[in-house]
């Protein structure tokens, strides 16, 4: 009887913390510590979010915060002639495209780290051969100080979490970010971890959930 006595009371403090919280965390430094916390908490006025952004996809059109208003997106970093981790990024993003094919409140905002090379023309053959879908993923270019600001200020990828080359400037990371319907951090994940991604689509279907 003290066994269920305690299970039960388990159960109701799991059951009353998920009621004062979102189901998933909320993100807001590189060390990528989970606050857990109710999305009308007090803390949320102050919370780290996505700024403002622009930037040009594979289409030639302007991709903005405007454009992924009310979004559920994977934020994510590469370069088109990227021998190593990008090809292995590539199809772990395309399971996730393939997941949420048909829902447009879910998309995909991969930068590239070399815009100097990855020009419009460059990403639309890229989207070609690797069956992305406009409208769904975008693979934006823009300006390098642009791109490398917003990665580590928004998105906090540094030199640590990703590889280097030449001068040691942050070039692409295999970190993937789940972001929500308000700009903000909710998901950390290994790119390059199967598992890790097929636990980011389920996360995607959780914040879908919230709203």
């Amino acid at each position: 009887m003290k066994h269920l006595a305690l299970a039960a009371l388990l159960s109701f403090i799991c059951a009353s913390v998920s009621a004062e919280t979102d189901k998933l965390p909320y993100y807001k430094s590189q060390d990528f510590t989970p606050h857990w916390l109710a999305a009308d908490a007090p803390e949320m006025k102050r919370f780290h979010s996505i700024p403002d952004f622009s930037f040009v996809n594979q289409d030639g059109k302007t991709v903005s915060t405007e454009s992924y208003k009310g979004k559920i997106y994977v934020a994510s970093f590469f370069f088109t002639s990227c021998p190593g981790i990008c090809p292995t990024l590539t199809t772990r993003l395309s399971a996730v495209q393939k997941a949420f094919l048909e829902d447009d409140q879910v998309r995909i905002l991969t930068h590239t780290a070399m815009p100097e090379v990855d020009t419009v023309p460059v990403l639309r053959k890229f989207a070609d051969t690797h069956k992305i879908r406009s409208g769904k993923w975008d693979l934006v270019t823009g300006k390098k100080s642009d791109i490398y600001r917003i990665a580590k200020s928004a998105y906090f990828a540094s030199e640590d979490m990703g590889e280097s080359q030449g001068e040691g400037d942050f070039l692409h990371t295999e970190q993937l970010l789940l972001i929500d319907q308000n700009r903000r951090i909710r998901g950390v994940y290994n790119g390059m971890s199967e598992t890790a991604v097929s636990n980011l689509i389920d996360d995607i279907k959780t914040l879908r959930t919230e709203q």
